[in-house]
């Protein structure tokens, strides 16, 4: 392992590139075997990527259900069957009696916890096949609605039929499909023209690095500075610190009992992880009720 950089890269992804794109980039550039990411941005969108390398990503899963905060750009009166400003143009409704009264009057009904129909034009799969590839080819599979939680949502600026919004929300969620049922809900339609992703997993945009800057990393030899160690990568998820002996019995597998964790049984509730003395990531595990623990995932010396 030696030489091998462990850990998280963020990223400010820019316009223009796919995410499976900018993963390869950064492979390139870091020279990773393994490079995983938190969660897809399309193309035209921008903002943070968490990018994982090489044993970090072992973590993705955990990133993945991470809560995330975008600001968005909507534009009523124009549906597109994309969602968004790519897509072909659907429908056209006048705005005329659109205000910036009716448009905060529906901003309650998408907080709190809703249900969304996924897109037709998705990377969710279909028997193994994205749905946007199938969407391309004229068959439009509907996903069932699933449960999102919009955590706030609130409207930056009016000047119609532009809204600008900044949406704080569990994974999963597609602020096109919100935008669409925005302007559904106000009778005229709507898409999403914007989108930058401001925040995830408990990383800031204004902390994250574009590809310039890792690239000038890279050249002065100084790629380990823009790497995040793996101890770091999950910020929101408690942490417990480990002795020597308890860091070899996890290390072995070993099944553990309440008692190993005696001193920090007010953190022992669900996803947590584990520290050596050293300061080095050890595992990930899981509480349950029963006062058992289950391994996500432990990594060796």
């Amino acid at each position: 392992m030696s030489g091998e950089l462990n850990g998280i890269i963020v990223l400010d992804k820019p316009e223009g590139i796919s995410s499976a794109a900018l993963v390869a980039r950064v492979k390139r550039v870091v020279g990773a075997k393994k490079v995983g990411h938190s969660g897809t941005l399309d193309p035209f969108a921008t903002g943070v990527m968490v990018c994982c390398l090489n044993r970090a990503t072992r973590l993705s899963r955990f990133l993945l259900e991470g809560d995330k905060t975008y600001e968005a750009e909507m534009v009523l009166g124009i549906s597109t069957d994309t969602q968004d400003a790519t897509g072909r143009v659907m429908a056209e409704h006048p705005i005329d009696g659109i205000t910036a009264a009716s448009v905060h009057a529906v901003v309650p009904r998408f907080i709190g916890d809703i249900e969304q129909i996924p897109p037709a034009y998705s990377a969710l799969k279909h028997q193994g096949t994205p749905l946007y590839k199938l969407a391309r080819k004229g068959i439009a599979v509907q996903k069932p609605a699933r449960p999102v939680r919009i955590h706030q949502l609130t409207i930056l600026s009016i000047d119609l039929p532009v809204v600008r919004l900044r949406v704080s929300c569990s994974a999963g969620t597609y602020i096109r499909t919100l935008c669409a049922d925005m302007g559904a809900a106000l009778g005229c339609g709507a898409h999403l023209k914007r989108l930058r992703r401001t925040a995830s997993c408990g990383f800031d945009v204004d902390t994250a690095l574009t590809l310039e800057t890792l690239c000038a990393y890279r050249d002065e030899g100084r790629l380990e500075k823009a790497v995040i160690p793996m101890h770091a990568a999950l910020p929101r998820m408690p942490a417990v610190t480990a002795d020597d002996g308890l860091a070899q019995k996890i290390r072995n597998g070993k099944k553990l009992a309440s008692t190993d964790f005696a001193d920090s049984s007010p953190l022992l509730e669900g996803t947590f992880k584990v520290i050596d003395s050293g300061g080095q990531l050890i595992a990930v595990l899981e509480a349950t009720l029963a006062g058992s623990y289950i391994y996500c995932c432990v990594f060796s010396v």
